[in-house]
């Protein structure tokens, strides 16, 4: 067992309450401007800005600092259409029969459909995959731990980090995703845990009409 290493903490700035509270009000202003959306404009994003909201998601908590994530950033057409094909494909069987009623009745207020153009209008496609171990350069596999709870961290921190740059973003599950592993030939300890489809909204986007819950409705103080 190596001995830990300890360095002061010289990023962390504190701020007087009345600036915390200031600080506080405009940046849940700010992620309430945050909304999902399914149509995208195929204008380019600088991949730079794709960059810094990765290594932004990146610094998130882990796991004994396993930091078990991996990203896949797709802008190739041919790619993003194998990826169409296949996620269509799943929907399909998912909307046709597989599904229950009570979920598609859930999802019937979004208007979905097995349908996913989005997956090759919008320049890209992250696929974040979840690693279920570490392997060291010589072989050697290396546990980790609290996986899904690390890698869920920094999918919200990229969320959050994109809608900062200024760009939108949809979260989207395939019903089955093991065709992500064989289009992306991702090894064999890794698993995928989301695409987040990233671009600019398209022209005239529009979003469902749906409300938030009330700060009594999700947190308790005691």
């Amino acid at each position: 067992m190596t001995e830990a290493k300890y360095i002061p903490l010289e990023s962390y700035r504190e701020y007087p309450p009345e600036e915390m509270k200031r600080r506080a009000a405009a940046f849940r202003a700010e992620m309430q401007r945050r909304r999902s959306v399914r149509t995208f404009s195929t204008r380019p994003i600088p991949r730079e800005v794709i960059e810094n909201c990765l290594l932004a998601a990146g610094s998130a908590p882990s796991g004994a600092n396993r930091q078990p994530w991996s990203f896949v950033v797709v802008s190739d057409p041919e790619i993003k259409r194998q990826i169409r094909r296949a996620a269509e494909k799943e929907e399909f069987e998912f909307y046709h029969g597989k599904a229950p009623g009570q979920w598609l009745d859930a999802l019937s207020d979004l208007d979905t459909n097995e349908q996913k153009p989005f997956l090759e209008e919008a320049p890209y496609l992250i696929v974040i995959f979840s690693q279920t171990y570490g392997v060291q350069p010589d072989g050697e596999k290396v546990k980790h731990y609290y996986v899904r709870h690390s890698v869920g961290i920094a999918a919200g921190m990229l969320i959050t980090a994109i809608h900062n740059a200024g760009l939108a973003a949809l979260t989207y599950t395939p019903p089955k995703m093991g065709f992500l592993r064989e289009i992306l030939t991702r090894p064999e300890n890794e698993q995928p845990f989301l695409i987040l489809v990233v671009g600019y909204p398209a022209e005239g986007t529009q979003v469902p009409d749906i409300t938030r819950k009330k700060l009594h409705e999700i947190a308790t103080f005691v």
